[in-house]
């Protein structure tokens, strides 16, 4: 059975919450005795689990940063779908995917990851050779998304778009220098939305696979948004017309 580390107070309550028992270790700073750690370790025992007391050397060791806000915890990796088709043929609404291209700073895909969780984003795919992958540091930033949202990574990125495209998902890449606006596109139906690293943007052949390229409207003096930030305006605009 293999395990992994969640550290920090939003990942580690966001597994209590809805796997508590694939909690197999829960580490705790015994010197935090602030508000929040007791309202944490209320909801432990709530749980039924036991803690261990420790300081922030031995803390720091077991997740290799200092930002673990007294909080670490081992646990069991929860098994999501199992494939991006068993995901797929179980949906009962149209599609909203989150595609990235380029994404290998776990900060950002943290960032991602939480958008994606709160537009209620079915999945994100991400190329195996060119994306990091879920990571303490990616689950921590994303305040628990990393155990909500499915996060594939495929082999080859363009085969995915055109079986996605296969099942009537609409492929929409965003680029700077797309003449179409976001806001004029719809997205009620089933759609992928393909992002690209900060500044370099999407691959050729990514780009290629795209069905159309939109661009978010920029008003100031800055020409391009953080991958997350852009994945937010994109994402909540998709749900935005389909609530409407």
């Amino acid at each position: 059975m293999s395990l992994k580390l969640l550290f920090g107070f939003h990942a580690v309550t966001v597994r209590l919450k809805v796997a508590p028992k694939s909690i197999r270790e829960l580490h705790v700073d015994a010197t935090r005795r602030d508000q929040r750690m007791k309202q944490f370790l209320a909801k432990v025992e709530e749980a039924g689990l036991k803690v261990i007391e420790s300081d922030d050397d031995k803390l720091q060791k077991m997740c290799g940063t200092h930002r673990h806000q007294g909080v670490v915890a081992r646990v069991e990796v929860i098994q999501k779908s199992n494939s991006l088709d068993d995901l797929l043929d179980g949906l009962t609404e149209p599609a909203l995917l989150l595609v990235l291209d380029g994404i290998t700073d776990p900060h950002n895909l943290g960032a991602c990851l939480r958008v994606a969780d709160g537009a209620g984003v079915h999945a994100v795919i991400a190329p195996k050779d060119h994306a990091v992958g879920i990571n303490a540091t990616v689950a921590k930033v994303a305040s628990g998304a990393a155990e909500t949202v499915p996060y594939f990574m495929v082999t080859n990125l363009a085969r995915t778009l055109a079986e996605l495209k296969e099942r009537d998902i609409w492929i929409i890449g965003t680029s700077d220098d797309a003449p179409a606006s976001l806001y004029q596109t719809d997205l009620r139906g089933p759609t992928a939305l393909v992002l690209g690293a900060e500044g370099e943007g999407m691959r050729q052949l990514t780009r290629k696979n795209c069905d159309a390229l939109v661009s978010i409207p920029m008003m100031g003096s800055v020409d391009s948004l953080n991958v997350s930030v852009a994945s937010g305006v994109c994402l909540y605009e998709a749900r935005r017309q389909r609530l409407g």
